[in-house]
C-alpha cells in the first residue's frame, strides 16, 4: 500500500490520519518543505526515510526515480508513505504519482493535507473568500512547463488569485495581469514561509508589489494573494495571535 499524504503547511497542520500513516509506515519518502516537528515524527517512526526534496532547479531525486522507489517498495509488500508539503494534489505532483501507481497496479490511498494556498493566507489574516469581495478563488502556479494560462480570461474574472511557486516570476505575472486589464490598484500580499515562526508578509498592489518584493528580498517558499480581500488583513490582524 502507498499513502499519498499531505503534511500540511508548517508544523501545526498535520492531520491525524497522516500522523497515523507515518507511524505505521515501513518507508517514508518525503518532500523538502515539511515542518520541523513533522520531520521529528518521521525520525521517531522507525521507518526507512528517503529525502526526495525538490526546490527550484535543485532536485535530489527525479520524478522517475521517485516513481521507481514507490514501485519497488510497494512490490516488496511494504507500507509506503509518500509525504508531501501541504496537499499532495495542489501542485504537488500527487496526481502524477497516483496515475503512475494506477498504471502499475499498485494500491494507494490519498490523505489530503492543508495546503499553504489556504493556510498561509488564513494565518496572515487574509480570508480568501468574503461576501463583499470576489465570488471565486483561482489557484495558479508561477512555474509552468509551457504557457497554458489564458491571461485575458484570468484578468477579467472576478476572482481572488492565489499563486504558488511564484516569487521568481512575480513581475511577469503582475505585468501580464495588468496588460490584460486587471486593475493596477488591485491589492496583493506575499506571505513568505507561511504558517511558521519565520512567517513574513508584505503588501502592495499589482503595480508596485514586484518592486516591494525585491526591496524586501522576499524568498521562496511564499504564497501570493491577488485580490481586495487582502485589505481585510489590516482590520483582522490586531486581533489575531
Amino acid at each position: 500500500m502507498v499513502y499519498l499524504a499531505g503534511a500540511g503547511c508548517g508544523d501545526e497542520l498535520l492531520t491525524k490520519k497522516a500522523e497515523e500513516a507515518i507511524k505505521k509506515a515501513d518507508v517514508i519518502i518525503h518532500d523538502e518543505l515539511i515542518g520541523r516537528r513533522v520531520k521529528e515524527l518521521i525520525r521517531k517512526s522507525g521507518a526507512e526515510v528517503i529525502d526526495a526534496g525538490k526546490r527550484a532547479g535543485r532536485h535530489k531525486l527525479t520524478q522517475d526515480e521517485i516513481n521507481a522507489l514507490l514501485a519497488r517498495y510497494a512490490g516488496e509488500g511494504k507500507v509506503v508513505v509518500r509525504l508531501k508539503a501541504g496537499d499532495p494534489f495542489i501542485f504537488g505532483r500527487g496526481g502524477e504519482e497516483a496515475e503512475f501507481l494506477a498504471e502499475n497496479g499498485i494500491k494507494f490511498e490519498a490523505i489530503p493535507g492543508v495546503s499553504s494556498a489556504v493556510a498561509a493566507p488564513a494565518y496572515a489574516g487574509i480570508p480568501l473568500t468574503h461576501r463583499r469581495y470576489d465570488p471565486a478563488v483561482v489557484f495558479i502556479t508561477g512555474r509552468q512547463e509551457r504557457e497554458r494560462l489564458n491571461w485575458d480570461a484570468l484578468a477579467k474574472l472576478n476572482a481572488t488569485i492565489v499563486v504558488l511557486m511564484g516569487v521568481s516570476t512575480l513581475r511577469q505575472t503582475t505585468e501580464k495581469l495588468m496588460k490584460h486589464g486587471k486593475d493596477p490598484n488591485t491589492s496583493v500580499a506575499i506571505i513568505e514561509k507561511g504558517c511558521s515562526k519565520q512567517q513574513r508578509v508584505v503588501t502592495g498592489n499589482l503595480l508596485n508589489i514586484a518592486d516591494i518584493a525585491e526591496k524586501e528580498n522576499i524568498k521562496a517558499p511564499a504564497v501570493i494573494v491577488i485580490g481586495d480581500v487582502v485589505k481585510l488583513r489590516k482590520k483582522l490582524l490586531p486581533w489575531m495571535p
